[in-house]
């Protein structure tokens, strides 16, 4: 049974050279308080493909979930937008 509360974020693949893993590059974007911009950052986090069928280029949503491995901790949720 799925919970409902993990974290979501949809990222853009960076790296598919891992077999059943996927780099995924989360960018955000913030107000700064005082200079009143918004400031984009980027975060790579590792996440599990179980059928590789992500490429690098796709717009994927990944799902927070249990540590798969050290560094995995986040799984594939679906393919939003394939690379052209």
């Amino acid at each position: 049974m799925e919970k409902a509360w993990n974290k979501t974020f949809v990222g853009q693949v960076v790296s598919d050279k891992m077999d059943k893993t996927i780099t995924v590059a989360i960018s955000t974007k913030t107000l700064h308080p005082l200079y009143k911009k918004y400031v984009t950052s980027t975060k790579k986090v590792k996440a599990h493909d179980e059928k590789n069928e992500a490429k690098e280029g796709d717009t994927v949503r990944v799902e927070e979930c249990r540590h798969l491995s050290k560094d995995v901790c986040w799984r594939l949720v679906q393919i939003v937008e394939r690379a052209r």
